[in-house]
């Protein structure tokens, strides 16, 4: 449905779920620039932002995977 061709060939490709999940954080944060293209310029961003912070900043980046351990860690200790 929507065009994610200017998305790189290797490792985490862009789809329309992330996509959608933008979307609607953008109609509820910017709702005038809630459209698909900004969207996926979003998702470059992000993906471009992170490569660069595994490069220059890896110790941000280690912080960051620290964080989503433990609250892996949490959510798999909630009771049922």
């Amino acid at each position: 449905m929507y065009n994610t061709h200017m998305t790189d060939s290797g490792g985490y490709q862009i789809n329309e779920k992330d996509i959608d999940s933008v979307l609607r954080f953008l109609k509820a944060t910017d709702p005038e620039n809630a459209t698909p293209e900004v969207a996926i310029d979003l998702l470059e961003h992000l993906k471009a932002s992170v490569h660069t912070m595994a490069h220059e900043d890896p110790e941000t980046l280690k912080r960051v995977y620290e964080e989503l351990k433990r609250q892996k860690s949490s959510d798999n200790h909630l009771p049922n």
